[in-house]
């Protein structure tokens, strides 16, 4: 049975922590700098034990997660590499998504096999159900072994894998974070705007959530180019006109109707919208 060791009692990591456990891998430390943490992850996986010492979770666990915020893993490598016990038959992987293998460095240097192991998906709390990771998709980088274990964990907790060149880390993470963290803003922006239109706050979220999942639905069952409806889609410029209008008192709004309306533009394209629709609506949404 693999010996697994978690470093960082965070959302993700003790998330993690579950689905490894639930899936017969064995759990022998929960690390965090702070002990109630640590021991409250613990309690939610059920399995190992908690500790503040990082090197005592390291020491005889044979996978390594290090589940930390990105400005530390560098520095938890550091710290790890100091501690007087063998890494070369230890494989340690971060789960930054910014960030590729290159930052276990001192890690490798000491024996270890290193890897990087992203969920793109979003954990908003410690005790989020393992079938949160069903079907998602774990950005990789790493070496020939880290890669190798990664791959049978992936297919064991029933994601997907796919590699991400260490070149292309930050932009991948910034299309994860332009669907996922971003798209939060912007329904807020769509709420306030239902309550500057008189809709009481505690109805606007109500209204918009059906929206938002039927458009989810048709793009999981359509290309993104069909899922598109609305005026854009179908080039009625005098509607566009009218929201623009309508936004002039929410600048910010506006500007990102507008941006985010020529790329809707982009895709009406695909749907074969005549060129003088897309002209116009191009000339409205640029400003010119």
């Amino acid at each position: 049975m693999t010996a697994i060791s978690i470093i960082g009692a965070g959302k993700l990591g003790t998330s993690l922590g579950r689905i490894l456990s639930k899936k017969g891998y064995k759990i022998l430390w929960i690390s965090d700098k702070d002990p109630a943490a640590a021991r409250e992850s613990r309690r939610m996986i059920g399995r190992g034990k908690a500790t503040t010492d990082v090197a005592r979770a390291a020491e005889h666990a044979s996978v390594i997660f290090l589940c930390v915020p990105d400005e530390e893993i560098a520095r938890v490598a550091k710290r790890l590499a100091g501690a007087r016990f063998e890494w070369k038959e230890k494989i340690v992987f971060h789960t930054s998504g910014i960030f590729s293998s290159k930052a276990l460095m001192a890690l490798k240097a000491k024996g270890a096999s290193i890897g990087s192991f992203h969920p793109a998906q979003s954990f908003s709390r410690k005790d989020t159900p393992p079938r949160h990771f069903k079907k998602i998709t774990i950005g990789l980088d790493g070496d020939a072994r880290a890669l190798d274990l990664a791959r049978k964990i992936i297919k064991k907790i029933g994601a997907s894998p796919v590699i991400v060149k260490p070149e292309n880390k930050r932009l991948y993470h910034a299309a994860c974070s332009l669907a996922s963290n971003l798209f939060i803003p912007l329904l807020d922006m769509a709420c306030e705007l239902l309550e500057q239109a008189g809709i009481k706050k505690n109805k606007a979220l109500k209204i918009l959530l059906p929206l938002v999942e039927g458009t989810l639905q048709n793009v999981k069952h359509f290309d993104r180019a069909a899922a598109l409806t609305g005026p854009i889609a179908r080039g009625d410029s005098a509607t566009v006109y009218a929201h623009l209008g309508a936004l002039k008192k929410f600048p910010r709004a506006r500007r990102a109707y507008r941006i985010l309306g020529v790329k809707a533009l982009d895709l009406a394209r695909k749907k074969n919208l005549p060129p003088k629709k897309i002209k116009n609506l191009s000339r409205m949404l640029e400003g010119k």
